[in-house]
């Protein structure tokens, strides 16, 4: 049994069936690449991962507990971080800062910025955050404010405030989205570098090849909502119902 199960998962938007029976199982410190073709149901199912959407049927299990119907700070004590398509930051607030938001709230399960006023003065946590810039390479940019950074490096930033909530299962959804070809190898070797230091499991949405061929080690293809095949990426390459669902045309 993996760390995430989804199992007999449903759901349709009107008369649009966008996930069919849709069964899933992560292993535990894996790379699982959920790929397809425009329209295949994968922002769908990425919704049902996190409870943001409920299924019509199915069941979608974490670490053996369902996030079905829970809030984002309940996924969050979980165990499960979320990086979106579009970086999630605080543009008003310094690099450091922005870090440190996570750091508060993991300990005091909550945020307020009364309180987080005085959050810089608690060294263990300062040392935390400051670490994990030093981890992900921005330690120079700390005083920065968020909102002046490259999109790669707010990218990266998004990744730091989720890994410094700690989680053991960290859902990227187009990481790489709307970046220069450097960045995106950039992308590459920082997610291989936190993959070798940290027990996480990650799942990962992306419609870059080189991406999902350079860091997954199980890819589950998606079309028209349900799965067409899972298998290592060795195995997918030159699948022919892969390239049918993605040229439209059997190979």
């Amino acid at each position: 049994m993996g760390i995430l199960e989804v199992k007999g998962v449903n759901k349709r938007f009107g008369g649009l069936q966008a996930l069919g029976d849709v069964n899933l199982s992560v292993t535990e410190n894996s790379v699982h690449a959920i790929i397809g073709p425009n329209g295949a149901g994968k922002s769908t199912l990425l919704n049902c991962l996190v409870g943001k959407l409920i299924p019509d049927t199915g069941s979608v299990m974490f670490n053996g507990q369902s996030v079905l119907g829970r809030k984002p700070h309940e996924i969050n004590q979980m165990g499960i971080s979320r990086v979106f398509q579009t970086p999630e930051i605080f543009g008003d607030l310094t690099v450091l800062e922005n870090v440190l938001i996570p750091c508060f709230a993991r300990r005091d399960g909550a945020f307020s910025m009364h309180a987080f006023e005085t959050v810089g003065q608690e060294r263990d946590m300062l040392d935390e955050a400051m670490q994990m810039l030093e981890d992900m390479n921005m330690a120079d940019k700390r005083d920065m404010h968020a909102a002046s950074m490259s999109r790669g490096d707010k990218r990266r930033l998004e990744m730091a405030m989720c890994l410094v909530q700690q989680p053991r299962l960290l859902l990227l959804d187009e990481p790489t989205a709307g970046m220069s070809r450097a960045d995106t190898n950039n992308t590459i070797e920082l997610l291989k570098q936190i993959k070798g230091k940290r027990d996480i499991t990650m799942a990962i949405i992306e419609h870059d090849m080189h991406v999902v061929f350079s860091l997954a080690d199980r890819i589950t293809v998606l079309a028209q909502g349900s799965p067409l095949v899972e298998d290592t990426p060795e195995n997918i390459k030159g699948h022919p119902k892969v390239r049918e669902a993605y040229l439209g045309e059997s190979a």
